[in-house]
């Protein structure tokens, strides 16, 4: 091959480009391999995640707790000093007695008041009514 002088600058901008794409190509290929790395991590991930779901789903349903929840007991203070005066007495009541061992005056108003309350404890399963108008705990 002759040397031409007219040709060598086109030649060196050809070297020069070549020498370019072959580092743009590395890089690339540099690239091209870190992704294919985290693709095949996130490939991974996914199958656990799929083992995961499908041992979840396939694990028997657990059995209903045996002890049923405790009921919801109202805020007021006179329900807690009602359930404290039937814990005390140890014994069934009756609306009247519950006046007396809070120191209420027996006056119709009061004893309704607390019946009322006493319904309402035994509608909530916290109370039972052991007969008309005679409530007691549960647990008694």
């Amino acid at each position: 091959m002759s040397e031409n002088p007219q040709v060598q600058p086109v030649l060196d901008r050809i070297d020069t480009r070549e020498h370019e794409l072959a580092a743009q190509a590395e890089q690339l290929r540099a690239r091209i391999e870190e992704l294919a790395q985290q693709l095949g991590e996130m490939d991974a991930e996914t199958e656990n995640l799929r083992i995961t779901r499908k041992t979840l789903l396939a694990l028997p349903m657990p059995s209903p707790a045996a002890e049923p929840e405790a009921p919801d007991i109202p805020v007021h203070p006179a329900y807690q000093q009602i359930l404290t005066a039937l814990a005390d007495a140890g014994r069934p009541m009756r609306a009247r007695d519950l006046c007396q061992a809070l120191d209420l005056p027996i006056l119709p108003k009061n004893t309704e008041g607390i019946r009322s309350k006493l319904k309402r404890l035994v509608s909530r399963g916290i109370l039972a009514e052991t007969e008309p108008g005679l409530f007691a705990r549960p647990d008694a």
